[in-house]
């Protein structure tokens, strides 16, 4: 979804009279784009935007509005993408390591809050309009450095909500959804500190649920009604039996016990991670989807040593599968195939063929530390990339500056008279 701040503004040129002003005169139009960027759901955009497209020349803005919209031109609404703030500023720059912030006339300390402009959730109904003959000066020469320019910069604070578990918390910025402990810069957060900008920082996101599935591929498929319990004609069998196999067996398979089952998801979504479980002797396990690719395949790894965590010949671990979010996505009555193979050149009591999945409605954009094993090769024939690619514009009436310079009546009349 590509989604669009528009930022309207109304202005004049300071050089106009009053008759001018009156008359609507030397008023005009532009918008702007910013670069684009990337969220998905869960995730925090807090970015700043430098040497932005912005009214140039010595004018006086009258207003300044905000729409979020989509590609389309429809307003895109705060349960989606809530937009904590925007904030547009000004510095005068000579090269980009050479950086002077200006700030508005306000009491706070350094740059803090030094904005010209900005709101947030509550910019749409707004009024921003300054009545006449006031306006906000800004492209003054007099008041730029020799051999400087002035620029502008755009602060982004968005939060996408779709699909998180905790909306209000997630806007809120509570520090225990978003599991961090250090701020932006990497010092510690206080302990009191329970929620606000040091925990919602840009790259952080907050808690997409997911489902929890264990597949077994025992399950018989059949539920019968007022039973619980393990039963041969109920559900899920929990573990089985792998014969010795015979020396036919062994010509034609290699002594390799398989085990498949077909299930039925109730419910779909995106895979986030799955795992297998297996006893001694298993060899590993394989969930297909419905078109036969594979969703996942976990191996057992075998202990070599003495030493606790690698005891020679007992199970020590499973490879796990951490498939791009997005890129793995089962649907709602998909029959899957799960298998489980065993090593039967001895018999096995007792053994499990379990398989764990992790489901989330909604797949950020985002890539795991933990590489990918195997996953789900297509879906369909496509791949799912849930992902919103976000502009920022600037759209700007204003008015286009005549002169360079202020005549002094005109300077006179821009400054409060004493």
């Amino acid at each position: 979804m590509v989604l669009v701040l528009v930022l309207s503004m109304l202005a004049f040129d300071v050089s106009c009279t009053q008759a001018f002003l009156e008359n609507g005169n030397r008023i005009k139009s532009r918008t702007f784009l910013s670069p684009e960027f990337i969220m998905g759901p869960g995730s925090v955009e807090s970015k700043t935007y430098y040497d932005i497209d912005f009214p140039r020349g010595h004018i006086a803005l009258k207003s300044f509005n905000a729409e979020v919209v989509d590609q389309a031109g429809n307003p895109v609404p705060l349960f989606e993408t809530y937009f904590h703030h925007w904030l547009v500023g000004k510095y005068y720059e000579h090269r980009p390591s050479d950086r002077n912030f200006t700030r508005n006339s306000g009491l706070c300390q350094g740059q803090i809050l030094g904005q010209y402009f900005g709101l947030g959730s509550e910019t749409r109904k707004t009024a921003t309009d300054i009545p006449d003959p006031f306006g906000i000066e800004i492209g003054n020469p007099a008041e730029i450095p020799e051999g400087y320019q002035e620029k502008w910069y755009l602060d982004v604070h968005a939060i996408e909500t779709r699909g998180v578990e905790d909306r209000l918390g997630c806007i809120e910025c509570r520090c225990d959804l978003y599991n961090v402990t250090n701020d932006e810069d990497g010092n510690p957060i206080k302990p009191d500190y329970k929620g606000g900008l040091q925990c919602c920082y840009g790259e952080t996101r907050s808690v997409i649920p997911v489902e929890i599935f264990t597949l077994d591929v025992t399950d018989t498929g059949k539920r019968l009604h007022g039973l619980t319990g393990i039963s041969p004609e109920n559900g899920c069998q929990v573990e089985y039996a792998v014969e010795s196999c015979t020396a036919t067996n062994a010509a034609g398979n290699g002594c390799v016990d398989i085990k498949r089952n077909n299930l039925t998801m109730p419910t779909g979504g995106y895979v986030i991670y799955a795992v297998a479980h297996q006893h001694v002797g298993g060899i590993g396990s394989t969930l297909y989807g419905q078109d036969g690719n594979i969703i996942c395949t976990s191996k057992p790894i075998y202990g070599n040593g003495n030493e606790a965590g690698n005891e020679d010949g007992y199970i020590v671990g499973m490879s796990t599968c951490y498939p791009e979010p997005g890129s793995v996505k089962i649907t709602a009555g998909e029959n899957l195939t799960l298998e489980s193979n065993y090593n039967s050149t001895n018999n096995h009591t007792g053994v499990m063929g379990l398989f764990y999945l992790h489901i989330a409605k909604q797949a950020p954009h985002m890539t795991f530390s933990h590489p990918p094993v195997q996953m789900h090769e297509s879906i369909k024939g496509t791949t799912y990339a849930w992902s919103i690619v976000v502009f920022i514009g600037l759209a700007v009436t204003i008015a286009v500056a005549v002169h360079s310079w202020l005549k002094e009546k005109e300077r006179r009349w821009l400054q409060p008279s004493s």
